[in-house]
């Protein structure tokens, strides 16, 4: 897990800690700076609806974010890493 970021250093804490969850759930792996954080993750790189599933639980336990701020909608539209980046960043420092 990571340490809780500063405010100042979220979105860098929370696209790393994407980068480096989704990475271990594509297969063939794919090096966490190699990913696009504007490519479509299952077109680009294949990802699974239950590796999506995954990758967005191991992202949001690592970075301190509950998963239940996110509806049924949100994780929809998460499509990019830059998208899950973006709401993870928006609820950063929020309880549950």
């Amino acid at each position: 897990m990571l340490p809780e970021p500063r405010t100042e250093d979220v979105p860098t804490a929370m696209e790393a800690a994407a980068r480096e969850q989704l990475s271990a759930v594509l297969t063939p792996e794919v090096a966490p700076d190699a990913l696009d954080p504007d490519a479509d993750m299952t077109g680009a790189y294949g990802l699974t609806s239950l590796n999506k599933v995954l990758f967005l639980t191991e992202v949001c336990e690592a970075t301190h974010v509950d998963l239940a701020h996110f509806t049924e909608h949100d994780l929809a539209e998460m499509k990019t890493l830059r998208d899950v980046t973006d709401a993870l960043t928006r609820h950063a420092g929020k309880g549950a």
